[in-house]
């Protein structure tokens, strides 16, 4: 159950409504996910978290289906129900085959398993390792 109301456009405060138009605008699309509607509710978090967003996803050294797969991993380690179904869709428009998805499961099953026991055994880290 959300802990603050899912505005729409009528509800939303024309703040929240100028950023919902920049989105829709940006992603050549009518739609604006529940995770802005949400946001929504305070404007200027919306905008701090839509501006470096776009930051952080925009193409760089790492190419955007790289970054959506980086996301759907950290949202599988945080267990963010959200975030895996919305970066595993994003993930897929990006170019993301079945194929891909299924190594992308196997690759953060075996860290999970990995890092637990690596925790678990206070594995200390070989020098050659230390930054």
């Amino acid at each position: 159950m959300a802990t603050v109301p899912r505005l729409d456009d009528d509800s939303a405060g024309p703040e929240a409504r100028a950023i919902f138009d920049d989105i829709r605008a940006k992603r050549n699309t009518d739609y604006v996910n529940n995770f802005w509607r949400h946001l929504a509710s305070d404007p200027a978090l919306l905008a701090a978290v839509w501006e470096r967003l776009q930051q952080v996803m925009a193409p760089g050294a790492l190419d955007p289906l790289v970054k959506e797969m980086i996301y759907v991993a950290v949202s599988v380690a945080n267990g963010c129900d959200y975030c895996i179904a919305s970066h595993t869709a994003a993930a897929r428009a990006r170019g993301m085959t079945g194929q891909m998805h299924g190594e992308l499961l196997a690759v953060i099953a075996m860290a999970s398993q990995t890092n637990a026991l690596a925790k678990a055994l206070a594995v200390e880290v070989d020098e050659r390792f230390r930054l």
